[in-house]
């Protein structure tokens, strides 16, 4: 058995797996781990607690969760009982579920994965899946957004918008005529800290296979849209919820949690400006957004 420390935005956890289960390498980015002597004596004598515990466990049958059903996907179903939540975890298009994670305490839940599936934790979203992540953001107030994370002169700026929109093109052509660099290119979690929003690494990237950890500020989000002519626009609070919304991780059958997110959502649309991009793949789309973004003199 191995146990490691991690830390994604200000949640802190133990995750704790037999040694054949090896959490995928963007994952791993975020443990924390003491890089001289000096760090390991303070790590002794200072450690900071971690929040939370995961217990990873292997077998050939999954344990049936406690509860009733509170929600049903091809992929998952969701149980909640007195203790906290359960779920069964499979993949679109089989019919048996791969994993199931059960919350057995107020800080820590297990997780039993069947033998076979071992194989295919090396995906991100498979191995995250796992943990029900979203569960302990929003109760820190945090909200997993779908958007491709770009840095640029120190400011964070998000292209959020369906699969396939090109938001990851877009963070690119920033890259290669403006010198940005892309933190994350398919999530960001988004947390407020000291009165302002910032974009944080997430260990799940989809096909853009850039993951990194920092933190920065969030200057704009950018709702993207394909077209032939390049044209940016402000969106009202009312437009910049309702295409935000769609865009970010909610357990829609907790009411609780759903009705926090709103609330995340709508404060963070009163500090940071949400943009709608009609956009093309070029150079004229990047100076349509910049002359939006930094010349328009409200933000």
């Amino acid at each position: 058995m191995k146990d490691g420390i991690f830390q994604i935005g200000d949640f802190t956890f133990r995750l704790c797996c037999p040694e054949e289960v090896v959490p995928p390498e963007n994952f791993m980015k975020f443990e924390r781990k003491a890089e001289t002597d000096e760090d390991v004596l303070l790590s002794e004598s200072r450690r900071i607690a971690p929040e939370y515990t995961y217990q990873i466990e292997i077998s050939d049958v999954l344990p049936r969760p406690d509860g009733e059903v509170a929600a049903k996907r091809p992929d998952l179903v969701v149980f909640r009982s007195g203790v906290g939540e359960s779920r069964l975890i499979g993949v679109k298009g089989r019919e048996s579920a791969y994993a199931c994670y059960r919350e057995v305490g107020e800080n820590r839940a297990e997780v039993t994965l069947v033998q076979d599936e071992i194989k295919e934790l090396h995906i991100d979203p498979v191995f995250s899946s796992l943990l029900a992540l979203e569960r302990r953001m929003i109760l820190r107030d945090s909200l997993i957004l779908h958007c491709a994370y770009m840095v640029y002169q120190g400011k964070a700026i998000l292209f959020s918008a369906p699969s396939g929109t090109g938001k990851s093109t877009q963070a690119d052509l920033w890259k290669k005529y403006r010198g940005s660099w892309t933190v994350n290119g398919d999530r960001a979690l988004l947390r407020k800290a000291e009165g302002r929003w910032n974009a944080c690494g997430w260990p799940v990237c989809g096909s853009s296979e850039i993951c990194n950890l920092q933190d920065t500020p969030i200057y704009g989000i950018v709702m993207l849209r394909q077209g032939k002519i390049n044209h940016a626009e402000r969106l009202s609070p009312i437009q910049a919820f309702s295409q935000l919304y769609t865009q970010i991780t909610i357990n829609q059958w907790n009411r609780e949690f759903a009705d926090r997110a709103m609330n995340d959502i709508e404060d963070l649309i009163s500090s940071v400006p949400v943009w709608q991009l009609t956009c093309d793949i070029s150079e004229e789309a990047v100076q349509c957004l910049e002359s939006a973004l930094f010349m328009d003199g409200t933000h």
